[in-house]
């Protein structure tokens, strides 16, 4: 096993010991358990209630999981100087960096396929429990496969926050890592604004930088389909694809920077 998959496990096991990590999976847990009963006090709309508070949970969970997990993983080794031990072995510092961001993507995974299930679960005892006919008038499926389509975007949209997580967490402090990556997630949803900014500003100076932000910040907003999915609007194989493909290259230009800020970081 080479150095970067073995700082991966590692990582992994460690944030699978972590307390906070089991609360908030378990609060999320059941939250889509509680979206039950609160889907009962809504005649008709009761399914929909159910999908749109369960991808809501996967979505907010996963982002404090992927915030609060992202900005310690350089951090905290430099606070417990165990930064010196590790660069002292044969590791390269982008093996360490690459290693680590791979194995909290790897816990995300794990926790958002554990959400999903839970979600899938209550929507089967749903299915299970409701009059066929009633079932008939939904507007889509109660255990629709769509919902995986959500989840799968609002993995790799996690996977861009942890990556920015880790990029601000090379050169900053903690707190101020995740005020950092908490406002570029907000920035990054609104970001489309951005692109019709001119028509609403007369100062083609403010237009010129809005366009500039809209190209350099994250388009996360592309990544939520919680809206379509949850009234049954059918959500483009193809697109799913393409926005899955621009979030892979925005962390990979994030790992790229951060790689290079880490490498001339003097730890003396």
């Amino acid at each position: 096993m080479n150095a970067t998959a073995l700082i991966a496990w590692n990582v992994f096991r460690e944030s699978v010991r972590d307390k906070v990590l089991y609360n908030l999976v378990l609060f999320a847990v059941l939250l889509m358990g509680a979206s039950y009963l609160i889907g009962q006090l809504t005649a008709g709309q009761d399914v929909k209630i159910i999908k749109d508070l369960g991808l809501a949970a996967t979505s907010v969970f996963g982002l404090f999981i992927a915030v609060f997990i992202g900005i310690g993983l350089v951090s905290k080794e430099v606070e417990r100087r165990s930064i010196y031990s590790l660069l002292s072995k044969p590791i390269e510092r982008h093996q360490l960096l690459l290693g680590k961001y791979a194995g909290l993507a790897l816990t995300l995974a794990v926790n958002l396929s554990v959400m999903a299930v839970a979600l899938y679960a209550v929507l089967a005892y749903m299915v299970w429990t409701t009059d066929p006919q009633t079932a008939q008038a939904w507007d889509a499926p109660g255990l629709d496969p769509a919902l995986l389509n959500a989840i799968g975007l609002t993995f790799v949209e996690l996977a861009v926050v942890t990556a920015m997580a880790l990029f601000f967490s090379t050169f900053s402090t903690p707190m101020l890592s995740a005020a950092m990556t908490f406002a570029l997630f907000v920035a990054g949803r609104f970001s489309a604004d951005l692109r019709n900014f001119h028509e609403i500003v007369e100062s083609p100076v403010a237009a010129i930088m809005a366009r500039a932000l809209y190209w350099v910040l994250p388009n996360l907003s592309q990544f939520d389909v919680r809206a379509q999915v949850v009234h049954g609007i059918p959500v483009p194989v193809g697109s799913c694809v393409l926005t899955a493909v621009y979030g892979a290259l925005y962390v990979a230009a994030l790992l790229v920077v951060a790689t290079l800020i880490f490498s001339r970081r003097d730890f003396k």
